[in-house]
């Protein structure tokens, strides 16, 4: 896609591209342009990127860099820019290309010559069955020539009020869980009358086909996991995740219980973070557990009412001693014990530098007693674009050896705009979210990462730089009271509006929505990686079931590939 600009008095190529976002070969290459020489009034076609797919080239950048920043190859980054050589320049804007795995976006197959339908299922990793619903079949027969949809993911719902996971096909064996009415499981294999489906725990079990209805998905629409965040509630403006949760357990594979904290007194402990009784603790379990939602005990060090100093000096005496980190570890193995639950996500975010090597070393800790277990380890971990990103909050969270023990990385993209100084934008563009999602692949696999974004957004007093949160509901409230129309930005598909308030001051208000959500969903998808993560739940503009529902698919937390 071009532009046409005509040059003007004090124009260079540079100056050009830095305005369009684009790059001094780019516009060579399309005007075929010998030398860098342009001249006044000359017509030139520019190239126009999306947004969403570019990187400003930054002090220390080269080709190499960039490429294994966002874990593509000098050569791909060289075509999609049609670079004539390796050189960059400080503030030029590269278009960063897809990373696209052919065969697993491989979604049609056409018949050939003594093919059948099985053996198609097994070189495609699925099941006859699953394409047979696919592609609308009636008998497993095929013909030469004819073009088949390719299952990527496949599950069972359940269509009877209760119904029984067995230990094997039949109803002679043990049930090992019991399913309420519209749970989803992820389908992985068929015997006779019996599917073989995914637990929230990772095991294996059989559901009879004659209480579950088979359904086959292609890829053609965001297919990813979703990672719930549950907390109670705190005020009108943060109401309680519970109507949420108990609403939307079909689209939910995981939930993180936003209810436990690191004790300050003895940090080997955990504490309860708010009021509640065990016992409501274990009903969110089985509610969870029925519908085959993962439940995980989010463990934290926030929000101590002596601030960010004791949070971090938390963290500095946990992790001072091996001692200390066989202690929390046990700790968090007996709080998954407690509750019934199926592992944890630790939420550990103010660390002090000097701690960095430290952190990495608790969570070898922690990994090593839950596999032992058989629990699964989570964590999330601020956002970070790069090895040198200059965020002090991220710095001390070592990616590429800090995942290693775990299970899966949870990245919290919510750190864009909303902290003091900031400045009013959203919670998290699109295309911060590429970056650090990028640079992330490129130092783990990509089938690890969630990507947790917001479902709130922040209300910016432009006169005293504050910001205060802003439900989906209290920005539509918000928008209704000042007759505001509200715009959604696309270059960090984010819906906003502007306002003045009744004492003259003039306020942003930046939030999140059906269409925004989407977008982050499609790009999860688009990337490869596990999911999305959303903070949090009882925040958010309710239509984005109904986009989860219609418009995505949702898999299931089971037995990972």
């Amino acid at each position: 896609m071009y532009d046409r600009y005509i040059v003007q008095p004090g124009d260079s190529l540079y100056t050009i591209a830095r305005k369009y976002k684009t790059n001094v070969d780019g516009i060579k290459y399309a005007n075929r342009l010998p030398t860098n020489t342009i001249y006044i009034g000359q017509s030139l076609a520019v190239p126009v990127h999306n947004q969403r797919n570019t990187y400003m080239v930054q002090p220390g950048d080269s080709l190499s860099t960039i490429a294994a920043k966002f874990g593509v190859s000098i050569k791909e980054l060289r075509k999609a820019n049609q670079l004539q050589s390796n050189f960059v320049y400080i503030g030029e804007h590269f278009v960063i290309p897809e990373v696209k795995n052919d065969e697993e976006r491989q979604t049609e197959y056409v018949v050939k010559a003594g093919d059948s339908l099985y053996e198609i299922a097994r070189r495609y990793n699925t099941t006859a069955e699953s394409i047979m619903v696919l592609n609308n079949l009636e008998s497993p027969d095929l013909s030469i020539g004819q073009r088949l949809r390719i299952p990527v993911y496949s599950d069972v719902v359940v269509n009877a009020d209760n119904a029984s996971i067995r230990q094997r096909p039949g109803t002679a064996f043990n049930t090992i869980a019991q399913m309420d009415r519209g749970a989803r499981l992820p389908l992985i294999g068929v015997q006779g009358d019996w599917y073989k489906v995914a637990l929230f725990n990772g095991d294996p079990g059989w559901i009879s086909k004659t209480v579950s209805t088979l359904r086959a998905f292609d890829g053609s629409v965001p297919t990813l996991q979703i990672l719930g965040y549950y907390t109670l509630s705190e005020g009108p403006a943060l109401p309680s995740s519970y109507e949420s949760f108990v609403a939307n357990t079909a689209n939910i594979s995981q939930n993180g219980l936003f209810l436990f904290r690191i004790s300050k007194d003895n940090p080997t402990t955990i504490e309860k973070f708010g009021e509640f009784t065990d016992e409501e603790v274990r009903q969110l379990v089985r509610i969870g557990h029925r519908n085959n939602v993962k439940m995980l005990a989010t463990v934290h060090n926030l929000l101590y009412e002596e601030g960010v100093e004791l949070a971090k000096q938390v963290v500095h005496e946990l992790v001072s001693s091996e001692q200390n980190m066989n202690a929390f570890a046990l700790n968090l193995a007996r709080l998954v014990e407690r509750y019934g639950l199926d592992g944890v996500d630790i939420d550990i975010e103010d660390v002090l530098e000097e701690d960095r090597d430290r952190l990495t070393q608790l969570y070898r800790v922690i990994g090593r007693v839950f596999d032992e277990r058989g629990y699964f380890f989570s964590t999330a971990v601020p956002s970070k674009t790069g090895p040198e990103d200059p965020s002090v909050f991220a710095k001390p969270f070592d990616y590429p050896n800090l995942h290693q023990p775990t299970d899966q990385f949870v990245i919290m993209l919510y750190n864009e705009h909303g902290w003091p100084g900031s400045g009013p934008g959203p919670v998290v563009s699109i295309g911060r979210m590429e970056r650090v999602l990028r640079y992330a692949m490129s130092v783990m696999p990509k089938e690890k990462i969630v990507a947790a974004v917001s479902v709130f957004g922040f209300d910016f007093n432009l006169e005293t730089g504050r910001a205060a949160y802003a439900s989906f509901d209290r920005a539509m409230a918000l928008a209704e009271q000042y007759n505001k129309e509200i715009i959604f930005d696309e270059e960090t598909q984010t819906p906003m509006f502007a306002y003045t308030d009744a004492n003259g001051v003039n306020h942003e208000v930046w939030f999140e929505n059906r269409a925004s959500i989407k977008a982050k969903a499609e790009l999860a998808h688009r990337l490869g990686i596990r999911g999305l993560a959303l903070w949090r739940l009882g925040m958010e503009d309710e239509s984005i079931w109904d986009m989860l529902e219609n418009e995505a698919v949702v898999r299931k937390h089971g037995l990972e590939q």
